[in-house]
């Protein structure tokens, strides 16, 4: 059995026991409760390409300065595939909690959603899908699970509005299933292939620039009403960069690449390096007289 677990919100040392989307669970939050705000004042929150979308557009920021001043790096797994996680201050809380509770809330983060509850990707072998398991999280500081309510674990996700984010997540977290059930096969990806698939998951100005440009046009045959589209609205964008990633990393062909494309590329390549390789020579060739002219002078 492969998992890919992406959303507990706090680090926390326990043992889930699996839930049934009909299993109820006995928990509220609100703010009068005596811990209200506390899991946010110590937060561990992995961002999906999708929790970044919502994230930037309620700052009315670019995903490159949602990045660069509300995120941190880091690897998801021992072959350095990159993730991203909310910024925290130096007491560990989160960077959007206030007195009132979460200032971004209505775009907060599928963790935050989930939370109490954890959710994760898994598939056993010889499974032809993934499937969603569930699981409580269950910490001394939450007193929400001593409150009077009890909740089906789907009604709760269909309350925090769920449903959506896992729909546009799920895509992206299945390259994450694939690429550990693929294990050692495929190898430890290149830096360059880690670059790409960051710039594609999260930072979709650069990924933007990178698709619309004429060396992209110029190898995948797409019609003009694709570019229209990736142009202007970011979530078709988003779910491009998941279908490139599948091609690019895995080989799951679904972008039609342009007759020759891949032999022009080549060939594009070789005299790239032949250029580089003459351009060597010549200044190593300038050096050589100018050596000579001082040795002279």
């Amino acid at each position: 059995m492969v998992s890919e677990k992406f959303d507990i919100p706090v680090k926390s040392s326990f043992v889930p026991a699996v839930l049934q989307p009909n299993a109820r669970i006995k928990f509220s939050c609100h703010q009068g409760i005596s811990c209200f705000n506390a899991c946010c004042q110590h937060a561990d929150i992995q961002l999906t390409p999708y929790d970044i979308l919502r994230l930037k557009d309620n700052l009315g920021i670019s995903a490159t300065e949602f990045l660069k001043n509300h995120t941190v790096p880091f690897e998801m797994d021992k072959d350095g595939v990159p993730g991203v996680k909310l910024r925290t201050d130096n007491g560990g809380a989160c960077g959007f909690v206030t007195d009132q509770g979460c200032r971004v809330y209505k775009d907060r983060p599928t963790a935050c959603r989930y939370y109490p509850i954890g959710h994760m990707l898994m598939k056993r072998a010889n499974d032809p899908e993934e499937e969603s398991q569930y699981f409580l999280i269950q910490e001394d500081h939450c007193k929400g699970h001593a409150e009077n309510r009890e909740i089906a674990v789907d009604d709760y996700r269909n309350e925090q509005e769920i449903e959506r984010y896992d729909q546009l997540n799920r895509e992206w977290l299945q390259l994450m299933v694939k690429k550990r059930s693929a294990g050692p096969t495929i190898g430890r990806p290149s830096d360059t292939s880690l670059q790409f698939f960051f710039m594609c998951s999260y930072d979709l100005d650069r990924f933007r620039r990178f698709v619309l440009a004429d060396s992209f046009k110029a190898s995948y045959d797409l019609p003009d009403a694709f570019y229209e589209s990736v142009e202007k609205e970011d979530l078709a964008l988003l779910q491009f960069g998941v279908r490139l990633l599948n091609q690019v990393l895995f080989g799951d062909v679904t972008i039609p690449l342009k007759t020759n494309a891949l032999e022009r590329r080549l060939e594009q390549r070789r005299e790239l390096l032949e250029l580089r390789k003459k351009a060597e020579i010549e200044r190593h060739k300038r050096k050589q007289e100018q050596q000579m002219k001082d040795a002279l002078s």
